[in-house]
This record gives C-alpha cells, structure tokens and sequence, in this order.
C-alpha cells in the first residue's frame, strides 16, 4: 500500500480511552481552533495562557487546535508550533494537535520528519501536520536560509515528507521505530495551497488543503474542485475569524494590514475585502459558516479568534461561546461525509 493510499484510508482508532475524540486529526468533519501567543505576556505567561485555551478549547468540543509559525517575536505567532503542540497534547483531556502550518523549508526534512513521528508515537491519532513554504522574508534571514528558491525547495521537501510521514521510509531511515509505525498509522497531512499547481501536488501525494484566511469564497471553491478532479481523497480545510458579539474590528482590521505587507501579491488578488464571520449569538455564526462549507466545498472547519490587541479573557469568552458552533459545524460536516460529497 503507498503512502497516499494510507493517508487517505486515514488513522486507525485511537489506541488509549483519553485519547477518544469525536473526529481524527484534519478529517473532513473536524472542527478546529487556531491558538496564538498574546501580546504583553513574557514566555513562560503565554505557554501558560495557551495551554489554558487549548484546554478549555477540548472541553468545549473542538476536535483539535492549530498553532502556526513566524520567528523573531512576530506579533501573535511562535517560533516552535510542533513543540508547542506537544505541550498542548499533554495538556487537553481530549482532541488532537497540529502545527499548522509549519514552514517546512526552514528546516531538514527528515528532521521534522523524524520529530513529528515520535510525537504521534506518544499521542496515539492525535498528531496532524500542516505545511508551507513560507512567505515572510525575516523568516528566511533569521534562519539563515535562502528565501529565493524556497518554492522549490518546498516542492521537494514535501514529496519526501509525504512519504516518510505516510510510512515509506527508505535507507537509514527506514530502521526508525516511529517512522517505521507510520506504515500503518500515517500521519495526516495538509498543505498550503493557493495555486491549481499546489493543490494537485497535495492531491498526488495524498495530502489535504489548508486554505488562507482571507481567500474567496470563489476561490475556495474554485481550488476544491481542482483539487477532487485530481483525486485528491483528504480534508480540505476552510480558515475563517469568527466573533460572536460586537466584533473588535479595529483589531482585526490591524492584522488584516499586516498579512498585507508580506503575503504574496497573487494570493492577495483573490482575497475578499472582509473575511470576519459576525454573528449577535452562537448560532448565527454557526448558520454562516456551515453555509460557506457548502458553498465552498471545504469539509473541515478552522475557526480564529485571535489578533493583535485582543486581550486573553475575550479569546477565552469566545472559545465557550463557539461550543454551539463546534457541534452545528461539526454535525453538517460529518452528515456531508456519510452522504458522500457532491457532484463536481
């Protein structure tokens, strides 16, 4: 069996009771929280504030938590999104983890390769990986590492992760006792993609999409068909910031404006002037967003209630608010799964 057959027959069940959740790592269903640093708080208060969340995110419902990447001390991101999973994984009663996404070409393949098996090992069908080429120049400079040829070398990295992490490890590292259990318990995988290029290289390889948050609706939908039409079996996941209440637009607004001085100029063309999802209750937000899942044709859901100069008590607030959201969204997706996904 190869690795892309493996990845989309998915995980097996999960091998220990604390480690039951409702769906496995980025299956089409899932409902996830992307979780950040906050600004004002030295290291050691925002380990322990993120990991507050990350458990009152489970309690809640969400079937896992995302943490992604910049370095440098960017504002609202993390250096370490796959050690930090880690710590989360520790930490929740239940759901799964991911970094997501991971900028691969920052670092050796086999090595996060190597690194992210080990921690499925001990988090039996709790582990996801999401990953990308990066886009952020001072990411490059501060790793010490080309920026130029980064779309290149992410081509690359990722046919090789795809397959160490879907269980065809080769030569020396095909002896490895983690790498060697992916051959029956794959880890899922999502890419960035933004490009009908990209999403048939994830297709071809047997990995999912993770969309950007600002993409259009027609976009979306646009890259999901693409993406079916190659063959492409795994989850494909929509990001959207959603508020139930008075938003903090100002706030939002401000992290919008940051996308904007780094993000690629091609992916900016296609993204819509206000992706936020507003809603006075839970369940408005929750109508709004299963109607992007169909429209869209994503079947897994990412959900973002974090910016710059949102205090922590107000994401906490948010994450009990959005329970309701988690199980209206969850239950359509999983319906749409059982029902088969519609005619492209």
């Amino acid at each position: 069996m190869t690795a892309s057959a493996r990845r989309r027959r998915g995980p097996t069940a999960p091998c220990h009771s604390d480690a039951v959740t409702a769906l496995p790592p980025l299956a089409a269903g899932s409902v996830s929280l992307r979780l950040y640093p906050h600004a004002g708080l030295d290291a050691t208060a925002t380990v322990t504030e993120m990991l507050a969340q990350g458990r009152l995110a489970a309690e809640a419902g969400f079937d896992g938590v995302m943490t992604s990447e910049h370095h440098g001390g960017f504002a609202g991101y993390l250096p370490n999104p796959l050690q930090m999973a880690g710590w989360l994984l520790d930490t929740m009663p239940r759901g799964w983890a991911a970094p997501c996404p991971l900028l691969l070409t920052l670092r050796p393949t086999a090595l996060v390769a190597e690194e992210v098996a080990w921690l499925a090992a001990r988090y039996p069908d709790r582990v996801g990986l999401g990953i990308a080429a990066g886009s952020l120049a001072d990411d490059f400079e501060i790793m010490g590492v080309s920026y130029d040829d980064r779309a290149t070398r992410f081509t690359e990295a990722l046919v090789q992760l795809a397959g160490l992490l879907g269980g065809d490890a080769q030569g020396r590292l095909a002896d490895d006792p983690a790498l060697a259990r992916c051959r029956t318990h794959p880890v899922p995988m999502v890419s960035a993609a933004m490009s009908a290029v990209a999403v048939r290289r994830a297709a071809r390889h047997g990995l999912g999409l993770l969309f950007d948050s600002l993409s259009s609706v027609s976009r979306v939908r646009e890259l999901v068909d693409v993406y079916r039409h190659a063959g492409g079996g795994a989850a494909c996941v929509l990001i959207r910031r959603v508020w139930v209440g008075e938003p903090p637009s100002q706030a939002l607004k401000r992290q919008v404006d940051v996308y904007r001085t780094y993000a690629a100029a091609g992916a900016q063309s296609y993204w819509t002037a206000d992706e936020a999802v507003v809603g006075d209750t839970a369940d408005q937000v929750a109508e709004q967003v299963t109607a992007l899942l169909a429209v869209t044709g994503a079947d897994a859901l990412n959900l973002r209630v974090h910016a710059p100069g949102i205090d922590a008590s107000q994401v906490r607030a948010q994450i009990e608010a959005l329970a309701a959201v988690v199980t209206r969204c969850g239950a359509a997706g999983q319906a749409r799964q059982r029902s088969g996904r519609p005619p492209l």
